[in-house]
């Protein structure tokens, strides 16, 4: 097969794609229709000879060639930003890649971004797949900065890349209207020992869900492929005795037919943190943490009381480091 002159509209519309595994948002993230979003991929693989999604009842899933495909992909789109903005001498903004958009990661990162503390730091948000895929992106120089949950990997990249924790927010047990323990007030964790755990995606990408079912013993409804929030929402209802975990401050669709309980005694926290390579990192990147600091000093993002909070190990770790 020749040589293939790669379009970069129609490459970005696979990473969204990729990114979302949901033709109908990724085309809202582009401002396409799903059709044209379609179409562009259409090309994409017939440039290519190869498929590149999956596409069945059950949703959309990456093929061999698309998991192969992704990584350089970004490598393309990030190489032709930074093209065009030597073409115009423009400064290139900062590249932050946020992970765990269940949890609405870019609640936090919008305050920050407003709060003039951050210094007018120029950044470019975009979405990640998880932590692996941010690091990854880090460590090629795709990306400058990352805001999700960090956890140890326990090989090479814990000491390429370095973090700081920056929030810590209760999580609530968010039930379908009609479970049992749905009219308290609060729980505690162990009272969802004969409900089951609801995992939105694969466990393996759900490192503070499973310790918390570890932690309390409660039962694990095992995940499927992460078709997004309307879908959580559906296992949720169709599940006797089901539940899962969203941070406080993550707002339920009117009607949607779930209630948010706060957990309490202890009140389980999860862990935000901005991480960045160690070598070399921007100059943004200093900029951006202090604006994380500020903001959480102001909002008290960062307080944790052992004998009224639970954090997963590592996290207790970092805490204590602040």
């Amino acid at each position: 097969m020749g040589a293939v002159d790669l379009d970069l509209a129609q490459v970005r519309a696979f990473v969204m794609t990729a990114e979302h595994l949901h033709f109908r948002r990724a085309a809202q993230s582009l401002s396409l229709t799903q059709q044209a979003l379609s179409k562009r991929i259409a090309r994409l693989e017939d440039g290519l000879g190869a498929a590149l999604f999956e596409r069945g009842a059950g949703g959309v899933e990456l093929t061999p060639a698309g998991v192969r495909f992704l990584d350089p992909a970004r490598a393309v789109l990030a190489a032709g930003e930074t093209a065009v903005a030597a073409a115009r001498q423009l400064e290139r903004p900062l590249r932050l890649d946020v992970w765990g958009h269940l949890f609405a990661p870019l609640r936090t990162v919008r305050e920050v971004l407003d709060d003039p503390a951050c210094g007018g730091v120029h950044a470019e948000v975009g979405p990640g797949r998880d932590l692996p895929a941010v690091a990854a992106a880090l460590l090629r120089g795709e990306s400058e900065a990352g805001f999700g949950r960090y956890h140890p990997f326990g090989d090479r990249r814990d000491d390429a890349l370095a973090h700081r924790l920056v929030r810590l927010e209760p999580v609530d047990a968010i039930l379908a209207a009609d479970h049992p323990l749905a009219r308290a007030d609060a729980l505690r964790p162990a009272a969802l020992t004969d409900s089951r755990l609801i995992l939105p995606a694969a466990a393996e990408r759900l490192d503070f869900l499973r310790r918390f079912a570890e932690e309390f013993a409660v039962p694990v409804l095992s995940g499927e492929v992460n078709l997004g929030f309307d879908h959580l929402v559906e296992r949720i209802l169709g599940t006797p005795g089901g539940f899962t975990l969203l941070p406080a401050e993550v707002p339920l669709p009117d009607g949607c037919g779930l209630v948010a309980v706060p957990l309490v005694e202890p009140t389980p926290l999860y862990a935000w943190s901005l991480l960045w390579p160690r070598q070399q990192p921007d100059p943004g990147v200093a900029g951006l943490l202090r604006g994380f600091v500020e903001s959480g000093r102001r909002r008290r993002w960062l307080e944790f009381r052992p004998g009224r909070d639970w954090l997963p190990e590592a996290d207790q770790a970092q805490a204590r480091e602040l």
